[in-house]
């Protein structure tokens, strides 16, 4: 049984030539008699590679139902991240392709959701938000008030983010992982 062109949404796992896909882009369109298309861009979950497809009617796709269990990130191994399942203290290695550049926002013991299918883990979905310490960033310069200027600053997982003149290095910032963007500075 396909799955409609209607039904597919962005985020949603599915199964296409037999291969588990998450839909990471989604364009719908209608097109008269020709009937509804869905222009996608799918992640293959293993591999982490993406490619696009265009679906017709319900051609070659099911949606794949993914069971959700809490995880907490180990530490980095190589090119692996280990993650533990907080129930079942089984430990997963999972390829930073697979994560995507989310995974420079992890820091050891964040919980994170992972998602299995048919029993095996697929994805690790990571938080919307993260709270990370500065470790180095430049002083921002006295008496500049241009608003809107920014400056790098390394978070203690390493990865750099853009951030205004006033953050200092041993500041907590919230950033969101998803565009890798600085949200606040917290207290």
């Amino acid at each position: 049984m396909g799955l409609a062109v209607s039904e597919m949404r962005r985020g949603m796992a599915i199964l296409y030539d037999g291969e588990l896909y998450e839909i990471v882009e989604y364009e719908h369109s209608k097109r008269g008699r020709a009937g509804a298309v869905a222009k996608t861009k799918l992640k293959h979950l293993k591999t982490g590679k993406v490619l696009s497809a265009t679906f017709k009617g319900s051609e070659n796709t099911e949606s794949a139902f993914l069971e959700t269990r809490e995880l907490q990130y180990l530490y980095h191994d190589g090119s692996d991240y280990v993650f533990m399942d907080n129930e079942r203290f089984d430990q997963f290695p999972i390829a930073k392709e697979v994560l995507g550049e989310q995974s420079e926002f992890l820091n050891e013991g964040t919980n994170v959701q992972g998602l299995y299918y048919q029993g095996a883990l697929v994805k690790v979905a990571i938080p919307t938000f993260v709270e990370l310490v500065v470790t180095s960033t430049e002083p921002g310069v006295k008496g500049d008030t241009v608003s809107n200027v920014e400056k790098p600053a390394t978070l203690e997982t390493g990865a750099v983010v853009q951030v205004p003149l006033f953050v200092k290095e041993g500041d907590r910032l919230k950033v969101d992982t998803r565009t890798g963007r600085y949200v606040e500075r917290l207290l």
